[in-house]
């Protein structure tokens, strides 16, 4: 493989740049250009630290960075790869871990709050329920491999779970296990600015773009059971869904 600085120039021990820094910067415009491309593997660390004249500890640093900002990812035994964008299909119904699975990623949560509860009046309307039914809430950050992609908040109706533990890693997996994972779903797209909080969650940029997913899915007995908001990451996600002409 051709050394990367031959594509993207060597560092300036002179500039008053860490060298950490310029070399994310070399890295990144390696792979803005496409020298290095979606999914492929970044040379192991001794050899980024050999061709660019910088320590281990350096390369280190910098290849952190770019996996805060999802442009790169480790894969526990595989090394360091370039991050593909996801796409995800917007008019099937399917979980985050069957989607991030069938691409070949490693799915994970990371829990911020499980919590049992009964609907605030906004969800009464919103699921179509009586006041004071219970609820679950399921709030966590979503992985692929160890990139963070996703905020879920999600609130089910508890009637349809045999327990809040019922859920370990895959919601969906839990609900069909219990006979009553959605067979529809309403879900609306909509462009949002990360909070300050949200982008420390997410290793993103504070008012960095991002994408909110509103979900309310369906039973087969036509009951709303399922209310997700999802904020994802805009420079990882692309939404995509096929479209017919009406007869």
């Amino acid at each position: 493989m051709t050394p990367l600085s031959q594509s993207v120039g060597k560092l300036d021990e002179a500039s008053r740049l860490p060298l950490y820094r310029q070399l994310q910067r070399a890295l990144r415009q390696a792979i803005e250009s496409h020298v290095l491309g979606p999914d492929d593997a970044l040379p192991p660390e001794r050899d980024l630290a050999v061709d660019f004249s910088v320590s281990r500890i350096t390369v280190r640093k910098a290849i952190d960075g770019l996996v805060g900002e999802g442009m790169l990812v480790r894969r526990q035994g595989s090394g360091t790869f370039v991050c593909a964008r996801v796409e995800k299909n917007f008019s099937k119904l399917t979980s985050f871990s069957e989607d991030m699975r069938a691409r070949g990623r490693n799915p994970r949560s990371v829990w911020l709050r499980k919590a049992a509860g009964t609907v605030t009046p906004e969800e009464a309307l919103t699921l179509r329920s009586s006041p004071g039914t219970p609820v679950y809430r399921f709030h966590r950050i979503r992985f692929a491999d160890d990139a963070p992609m996703a905020l879920e908040y999600a609130t089910i109706l508890a009637s349809c779970l045999p327990s809040i533990e019922a859920v370990d890693s895959s919601l969906y997996a839990a609900l069909e296990r219990a006979g009553n994972r959605p067979v529809r779903a309403l879900q609306r797209l909509r462009a949002v600015l990360f909070t300050a909080e949200q982008a420390e969650l997410l290793q993103a940029k504070e008012k960095g773009a991002g994408l909110l997913v509103e979900r309310l899915g369906f039973l087969k007995d036509g009951r709303a059971a399922e209310f997700t908001q999802s904020f994802f990451r805009g420079d990882i996600y692309d939404f995509v869904a096929e479209l017919s002409l009406a007869t």
